[in-house]
C-alpha cells in the first residue's frame, strides 16, 4: 500500500520543521512496537542524519507507517508536529483474515493450554475479556482476570486469546503464555530465563545468550525481547500471587494476568483493565458440564443434578469432580449428592479466605471410589509441594512401579478430575490444585511424617549408586527437594549427611544455581545446628562467597573453590582430599597458601535474619551491628565475631531501617507499619513511639552525628507531609520539612548537622536547614537523565568527610555534586542491567562504597572517579552499604538474607622495616621497570620520561640510554651470560632496540609495529625473540640478522603478551579479548587457539586482558593472567584448572622453576600464593 499523495505532500511541505524539532530515537521506538520498521533500518537511520534520515524512509514507506509516525508523535508530545499532519491522516482498511490455521499454531508455539477435554463456553465473560484485549491494540497495558480459585481464569484467558481476529488486529507478533504460581526470587528468575530461552529459540539459534543472571539483567533481556523482537505481542502470566514478580514484566508490553487478588497491578504503570470471573457457574452452565461428562441429554438430567449444582454453588472444580465421578458410576446421583449434603467432613482451612466447603466433600467422594490399591497411592501424593509439576518418572520411583504403568495411574487420576497435567511440556507434567493438596494434607496429618520417610527410602534404594545428574525434569525434581522430604520425614541424619558433602553441593550447584543451596542451609538451618551448627556455617559461608561463581557457565570446578576456604573449615578438608585423589588422575589444583591475606577482606558473613535485609548498620564505636528488615525484628551484633547481643520483636510489618544514636545507647526503628520507634540499645526496651503522624510507610530514619542536640530525622511515603525532625523528649514531631510531594526514599545528616538532604520519587535533592526546617536548595536530578521519559527516582544520599560534596544515587547512575554551587562534578554510570540501590561516603577517606541490584558491591575512589574494588559475594540486591566511623570497616546487607564484614581495603599494609642501601636520582618521570645484571653490581631501570639508566647503583654513577620518543614499559637482556652486555628494549613508539650497556652504544633500532608495543619475550635458545602491538598482530624476529621471520595474525584485539616455551618451539600469545593463540616458532603456523568454547556470553574468554604467560619446564603447560588464572593443556588448548581471585586484572604471575608454586596480586592489592596440590 504506497503513501498517498496528500500524505505525501504533508510530509514534504513540513519537512524542515520536522527535520529542527524531533528526536527520531524515541519516535523509532514506538514504530518498530508498530512493527512498521525494523530494526536494520533503525540502524541505518543512526548512522545519518538521523531526523533527515527518517522523514526520507517515511516518503519511501506506507500509509501505516505515516500513521504510526503520526501517533508517536503523540505519544512524545510533539502536539503541535502532530497537528500539522492530522489533515492528511491516511484512511486505510484492514485486510481479510487468513486462514485460522496460522493462529492455531502461534498459540501452540506460545504456549497456550488447549481446552480442558469437558468444556463449556460462557460466550459474555470471553466477550467481556475480548473486550479488553482490543483496547491494547493500539497501546501496552495490563488486563487483570481475577476471581477465587477452580473459577475458571486459566481456561478463560487460554479461550480469550483462541480468536484469529484478535491476534491479527492486536497481536501479530504472537501470544507467549507463563505459568508463575506461588515463586521466590530464584524460581521466579528460573522462569524468565525460560521464558526468554524460548523466545530467542524461535528467532535465530544464533542470538541465543546465556541465562541472564538477575532478575533485572532478566527484566532487560525481556524488554528487549518484547519491544524490538516481538512488538504488538501479548504475555499471559497465568497465576500471580504477588505484586513483586508483575515488577519484572513492567517493561512497557501488553500483559494478561490471572489471579486471586485483583489489586495487584496497583504496583506497577500502564493502562490497567480488568475481568471479574464469577465464583460459581450459572446453573444451566453447570448442568451443561455434568450433561457432557455423563453423557446425557441436558433435559433429561435427573433433579439431583440441579441439587448437586445447588448445593456446590456451581463452582467449575467442583461440578468437573463430580461429572468425572458420575460418568464411572451414573447410578450414583442420589449417594454423590448426599455426601455433599451431609457435610460430613471438616472443612480444610478455616482460616482460609475461599469457600471449601463443596469441595472437600467432592473430594473425598471421588477418593472413595478409586480401587484400594490406587487410594494408598494417591495418599503418597500428600507430600507434594503446592505449585510443582512432577513427571511420572519420580512417582515410577515412588511406588516402584514400571514408568508406563503409572502412566496408566496418573491418567485415571486425570480423567477423574484428582489430577491436573500439563500437555505443553515433555514429558507431561502432574500437579494438584491447591485445595486438593490442603485437603490431603488434613485428611493424612497424622502419617505426613512416614509418607515423606517413603519418598526418601525410595529415592535412596533407586539411586544407591549416587545422585541423578541429567538435568532432566526427574533429577531436577530430586535434587530441588530432597531436603525437604528429608526435613519432613525428621531423617536428621541423613539430612547431615546429604547438606554437609562437598558432592551433594557440586551436583545441586551444577544442577540449580546455588541460591537454592543458599536457602537450604537458611530453612533447614535450626535442624543442622543440632548436629553442627559451625560446619552448617562454614558451608554457608561458602556458598555465600562463591555464589557468583557458581553461576558461571561454564561450570567452575568446586573442589578448586572450595580449597581456598580457611584450612579448619570442613569444606576445605573434603576438597584436599578430593584434590588430592584426583591428582593421581591427572587433574590440576592449586591449594592457596596465604589464606589470612584473602580472609581478612570479607571476614565475617551474618545470617541474623528470615528473609531479606532492608537495613544494617554500625554503632559509633564500630563494636556493634544493628540489622532489620522483612521479618519485622531488630537485631544487635558483635561487629568482631557475629555473636547475637539482642532481638526484639520490633514492629508489626517489615522494619525498613535502623540507626544507632551517637553515643551507641539509643537505636531507631521505623516501619512499613508508619510507625517510627526508639530503643534502649543496651536493655532491649521500647522507650517512645511515634505513630500519629506519618500517614503512609515510613522508609528511612537517622539521628544527628553529634549528641550535643540530639534530633532523629524520618521520612516516608506521605505525598506531603513526608520529612520530620523528631526531638525526643516531646510527644510530636519538632519540625516538617516541606517541599516532596513524592514518596521520600531517604534523609541524611551533614558531617556538621546543619544541613539535612533529602532523596525522593519525584527526581530532586533537596537540601534543608536543620535549625529553621526551611528549604536551602533543590538539585533537580532527573534533568541528567534526557535519554528516557521515564520516572527518576533519588534512592539515597550522602555527605562526603568535609560537608563540600554530596552525592545520590538514581537509576543506574551515582552522580556527585558541589554543595554550594549546586553543580555536578561527575558522574559514575554502571551497566544498564543493574540499578544502583545505596551509597555511602566513608567518613575518613576518598572511598565511596555503592550497592547494586546486581549482587555487587563496588568501591570508588572520588578524586580520582576511579573504581577501586569488587566486593563480591551476595546472592541477591545489595539493600545497603555502611562504612563504620573510623573507616576501617564497611557492611553490606542483602536480600539474600546476609550481612558481610569487610575490612576497609583503602588500609595500608605494615611492611618489615629494612636498611636502605642507595637512593637512584635521575628520572624524570615514573619508573616502569627494574633488573639487577647478572653479578648483582649493575642496576637497569626505564621509565614513562622514555630513557634507559643503567646505575653502578653503590657508586650512584649512571649511563643513559636515549632512543626511545615514548615510555618505555620494559627491556631484557639479550642472554644470561656475563660475557653478553646487550639489551633489548620496547617502547609505545613501537620500535624495539639493541644497546650494549656497557658503552651505551645502540646497536640495533627496528621499526617493529605501526602501533604501541605492549610485550616482548627472548626465547630461552637466544635465536629469537617475539613482540606483541596494539596492532592486533605479534611478530618473530632472528636475533641475529634482527629481521622479522614471521607476522603472526589472527587475533582481533590488542595482542598483549607473550611468552616462549622452554624448547624454544612454541610462542604463546595473549590478546585484550582474553584468547590465547599458540604458534609454531619454526614456520610461525597457528597451533591452537585455546578454549574458544569456554566464553561467556557477557564476558571475555579470560574476565579481561591476558597479562601474563608461563610455560611448565616439560612445555607440557601454560599458566595465564587476565581477570583470573587460568592453568591450560598445550597439546590439546584445553582448560585445565581456573583460579579466581577476590579483585580482578592481574598484571603478572611469578611461577617457581618447578612449575609449583604461583604468585600474583590482584587489582585491591591482595597477595596470591597457591601451591600445587600433589
Amino acid at each position: 500500500m504506497a503513501l498517498e499523495e496528500g500524505a505525501r505532500s504533508c510530509l514534504l511541505r513540513f519537512r524542515l520543521k520536522l527535520e529542527e524539532d524531533i528526536k527520531p530515537t524515541y519516535l523509532m521506538d514506538h514504530m518498530i512496537s508498530d512493527g512498521v520498521m525494523t530494526v536494520d533500518e533503525e540502524e541505518r537511520i543512526r548512522t545519518q542524519d538521523q531526523a533527515g534520515a527518517l522523514i526520507e524512509l517515511l516518503l519511501r514507506k506506507d500509509n501505516l507507517t505515516y500513521i504510526s509516525f503520526y501517533n508517536a508523535l503523540v505519544k512524545e508530545a510533539y502536539d503541535d508536529l502532530a497537528s500539522l499532519l492530522h489533515r492528511d491522516l491516511p484512511h486505510i482498511s484492514l485486510n481479510p483474515h487468513k486462514g485460522s490455521s496460522d493462529g492455531s499454531s502461534r498459540l501452540s508455539e506460545g504456549g497456550i493450554p488447549q481446552r480442558p477435554v469437558v468444556f463449556v463456553n460462557r460466550p459474555e465473560l470471553v466477550n467481556r475479556a475480548r473486550e479488553k484485549l482490543y483496547r491494547l491494540q493500539k497501546d501496552p497495558g495490563w488486563i487483570t482476570v481475577f476471581g477465587m480459585a477452580g473459577s475458571g481464569k486459566s481456561v478463560l484467558a487460554a479461550e480469550a486469546v483462541r480468536d484469529h481476529g484478535i491476534i491479527e488486529d492486536c497481536f501479530p507478533g504472537g501470544v507467549h503464555w507463563l505459568s508463575i504460581g506461588q515463586v521466590d526470587k530464584p524460581d521466579l528468575l528460573v522462569k524468565v530465563q525460560s521464558l526468554c530461552f524460548r523466545l530467542e529459540q524461535s528467532l535465530d539459534s544464533q542470538l541465543l545468550h546465556r541465562p541472564p543472571n538477575s532478575l533485572d539483567e532478566a527484566k532487560e533481556r525481556l524488554r528487549f525481547l518484547m519491544l524490538r523482537r516481538y512488538p504488538r505481542s501479548l504475555l499471559i502470566l497465568d497465576d500471580i500471587w504477588d505484586s513483586t514478580v508483575l515488577k519484572v514484566f513492567d517493561i512497557h508490553c501488553r500483559v494478561l494476568l490471572t489471579t486471586r487478588n485483583r489489586s495487584l497491578t496497583d504496583s506497577v504503570s500502564g493502562a490497567k483493565h480488568e475481568v471479574e470471573v464469577e465464583s460459581g457457574l450459572d446453573e444451566n452452565k453447570a448442568l451443561e458440564i455434568l450433561a457432557l461428562y455423563t453423557r446425557i441429554k441436558l433435559q433429561a438430567l435427573p433433579e439431583e443434578a440441579r441439587s448437586i449444582v445447588k448445593e456446590c454453588k456451581g463452582s467449575p472444580l467442583v461440578v468437573s469432580l463430580i461429572g468425572a465421578l458420575l460418568r464411572e458410576k451414573p447410578n450414583r446421583w442420589r449417594y454423590y449428592l448426599r455426601q455433599l449434603q451431609m457435610k460430613q467432613f471438616k472443612r480444610i482451612r478455616k482460616s482460609s479466605s475461599y469457600d471449601y466447603d463443596a469441595l472437600d466433600q467432592a473430594m473425598a467422594a471421588s477418593i472413595e471410589v478409586l480401587p484400594d490399591e490406587h487410594r494408598d497411592l494417591y495418599k503418597d501424593l500428600t507430600v507434594l509441594q503446592k505449585d510443582v509439576k512432577i513427571p511420572a518418572k519420580v512417582l515410577s520411583v515412588l511406588w516402584d512401579l514400571e514408568p508406563e504403568e503409572v502412566e496408566d495411574i496418573l491418567e485415571e487420576f486425570v480423567n477423574k478430575s484428582l489430577l491436573f497435567m500439563d500437555n505443553n511440556s515433555k514429558p507431561y507434567l502432574y500437579y494438584l490444585h491447591d485445595l486438593q493438596i490442603d485437603f490431603l494434607l488434613e485428611q493424612n496429618r497424622t502419617q505426613l511424617e512416614s509418607l515423606h520417610t517413603k519418598v526418601v527410602r525410595q529415592y535412596q534404594q533407586h539411586y544407591r549408586d549416587g545422585p541423578p545428574t541429567s538435568g532432566d525434569k526427574e533429577s531436577l525434581y530430586w535434587i530441588q527437594y530432597l531436603t525437604y522430604h528429608m526435613a519432613k520425614a525428621n531423617l536428621t541424619q541423613e539430612l547431615y549427611s546429604l547438606m554437609f558433602s562437598l558432592n551433594w553441593v557440586i551436583t545441586k550447584a551444577k544442577i540449580m544455581g546455588p541460591a537454592h543451596l543458599i536457602n537450604d542451609y537458611v530453612e533447614y538451618g535450626f535442624i543442622l545446628d543440632q548436629e553442627n551448627s559451625e560446619v552448617r556455617s562454614q558451608f554457608q559461608e561458602f556458598l555465600s562467597l562463591n555464589g557468583h561463581q557458581l553461576e558461571q557457565r561454564p561450570f567452575p570446578d568446586v573442589v578448586q573453590l572450595a580449597l581456598s576456604q580457611p584450612p579448619n573449615s570442613e569444606v576445605y578438608k573434603q576438597a584436599r582430599v578430593q584434590a588430592q585423589n584426583r591428582t593421581k588422575a591427572g587433574k590440576l589444583y592449586f591449594d592457596l597458601v596465604n589464606k589470612s591475606g584473602v580472609d581478612n577482606l570479607s571476614r565475617l558473613v551474618i545470617h541474623p535474619h528470615q528473609g531479606s535485609i532492608y537495613s544494617a548498620c554500625f554503632s559509633q564505636d564500630g563494636t556493634k551491628i544493628a540489622s532489620c528488615g522483612a521479618s519485622k525484628t531488630l537485631k544487635v551484633f558483635k561487629s568482631t565475631s557475629g555473636e547475637k547481643l539482642m532481638e526484639i520483636p520490633a514492629h508489626d510489618d517489615e522494619v525498613l531501617c535502623c540507626a544507632f544514636s551517637p553515643d551507641g545507647r539509643l537505636l531507631a526503628t521505623c516501619s512499613s507499619d508508619r510507625k517510627v520507634k526508639v530503643w534502649n540499645g543496651e536493655r532491649a526496651m521500647l522507650l517512645r513511639t511515634f505513630e500519629e503522624e506519618h500517614e503512609e510507610q515510613v522508609n528511612h530514619c537517622q539521628f544527628t552525628n553529634t549528641s550535643g542536640r540530639l534530633l532523629l530525622a524520618t521520612c516516608s511515603n506521605d505525598n506531603i507531609q513526608n520529612v520530620k525532625l523528631w526531638n525526643l523528649n516531646k510527644p510530636s514531631s519538632q519540625n516538617t520539612m516541606f517541599g516532596h510531594f513524592e514518596p521520600v526514599n531517604h534523609c541524611c545528616f551533614s558531617p556538621d548537622d546543619k544541613y539535612l538532604s533529602t532523596s525522593s520519587n519525584d527526581g530532586t535533592l533537596k537540601v534543608f536547614e536543620v535549625s529553621s526546617a526551611n528549604e536551602w536548595k533543590t538539585i533537580y536530578v532527573s534533568d541528567i537523565f534526557t535519554d528516557n521519559k521515564e520516572d527518576v527516582f533519588v534512592k539515597c544520599s550522602t555527605w562526603t568527610a568535609d560537608g563540600k560534596r554530596i552525592i545520590c544515587a538514581a537509576r543506574n547512575a551515582v552522580l556527585v555534586f558541589d554543595v554550594e554551587t549546586s553543580d555536578m562534578l561527575f558522574e559514575i554510570r554502571t551497566s544498564r542491567m543493574s540499578t544502583v540501590q545505596y551509597c555511602h561516603a566513608c567518613p575518613t577517606s576518598n572511598l565511596l562504597a555503592i550497592a547494586f541490584s546486581n549482587y555487587a558491591v563496588e568501591l570508588w575512589d572520588l578524586e580520582a572517579n576511579k573504581k577501586m574494588a569488587d566486593c563480591s559475594g551476595h546472592l541477591s540486591w545489595v539493600q545497603r552499604v555502611q562504612f563504620s566511623l573510623d573507616g576501617s570497616q564497611l557492611l553490606s546487607c542483602s536480600d539474600d538474607q546476609t550481612i558481610r564484614v569487610r575490612l576497609s581495603v583503602c588500609e595500608k599494609a605494615t611492611v618489615p622495616s629494612g636498611k636502605l642501601l642507595a637512593t637512584l636520582q635521575g628520572h624524570t618521570k615514573t619508573v616502569l621497570h627494574c633488573q639487577f645484571s647478572q653479578n648483582g653490581q649493575t642496576l637497569i631501570t626505564s621509565s614513562e620520561d622514555a630513557t634507559i639508566r643503567v646505575w653502578e647503583w653503590q657508586s650512584g654513577k649512571c649511563k643513559v640510554l636515549h632512543g626511545h620518543k615514548e615510555q618505555v614499559r620494559c627491556f631484557s637482556l639479550l642472554s644470561n651470560s656475563p660475557n653478553d652486555s646487550r639489551l633489548l628494549s620496547w617502547s609505545f613508539d613501537g620500535t624495539v632496540k639493541v644497546w650494549d650497556t656497557e658503552s651505551g652504544e645502540k646497536l640495533q633500532d627496528i621499526e617493529a609495529h605501526h602501533g604501541t608495543i605492549l610485550s616482548c619475550h627472548v626465547s630461552p635458545d637466544g635465536c629469537f625473540f617475539a613482540t606483541t602491538s596494539t596492532d592486533k598482530t605479534a611478530k618473530l624476529w632472528h636475533c641475529e640478522s634482527w629481521q622479522c621471520a614471521y607476522t603472526l595474525i589472527g587475533h582481533k584485539e590488542c595482542v598483549r603478551s607473550c611468552r616462549f616455551s622452554w624448547d624454544s618451539q612454541h610462542l604463546a600469545t595473549g590478546d585484550d579479548n582474553g584468547e590465547i593463540r599458540l604458534w609454531s616458532v619454526k614456520d610461525g603456523s597457528l597451533l591452537k587457539v585455546c578454549s574458544q568454547e569456554s566464553k561467556d556470553g557477557m564476558d571475555s574468554l579470560h574476565g579481561g586482558w591476558v597479562t601474563d604467560l608461563h610455560f611448565s619446564p616439560d612445555n607440557s603447560l601454560l599458566v595465564s593472567t587476565g581477570g583470573y588464572i587460568k592453568w591450560w593443556e598445550v597439546k590439546t588448548g584445553k582448560a585445565l584448572q581456573t583460579f579466581y581471585t577476590t579483585g580482578s586484572a592481574l598484571k603478572k604471575i611469578h611461577v617457581s622453576s618447578d612449575f609449583s608454586t604461583f604468585v600474583t596480586i590482584d587489582n585491591i592489592g591482595i597477595l596470591y600464593i597457591l601451591q600445587r596440590v600433589v
